[in-house]
């Protein structure tokens, strides 16, 4: 694994994003009794995925609480997916765009699934408390 510096030097947190500026992109198209209801919820959950990724990557000291954020950025995901089912079972997107959000979020829930299962390989070293 070669380091990075920041979280969003991360893979899955770029993927995030771009799920996100997709999903933003789509939902401009639902109708507009939908702002407050579907509008807002796929987007919120979307959104959280690259949150929760950030805040993991700021808990790296402690392990399982790295793992507890990635395991949140995971449900969003998951979230999102229900939300993408919704808007096309009402035909707000067609299947094409459904198919390429799932698979976006396939791709991110094997990332996170990969990061959770090397989370010490991301985490912090503890001080050492030799002179």
């Amino acid at each position: 694994m070669a380091y990075v510096a920041n979280f969003r030097e991360l893979e899955v947190y770029k993927a995030s994003r771009l799920l996100a500026e997709a999903i933003y992109s789509a939902s401009k198209k639902f109708p507009r009794e939908e702002m407050y209801s579907l509008t807002d919820q796929i987007r919120r959950s979307s959104r959280s995925v690259g949150g929760q990724i950030a805040e993991a990557w700021g808990k790296r000291r402690y392990v399982n609480h790295f793992i507890s954020k990635l395991t949140d950025a995971d449900g969003e995901q998951y979230e999102t997916q229900h939300w993408i089912e919704i808007a096309s079972d009402c035909n707000y997107i067609n299947q094409e765009e459904a198919a390429e959000f799932f698979r976006q979020c396939s791709s991110i829930g094997r990332m996170l699934h990969s990061m959770i299962a090397k989370a010490d390989q991301f985490c912090l070293k503890p001080e050492s408390t030799e002179h």
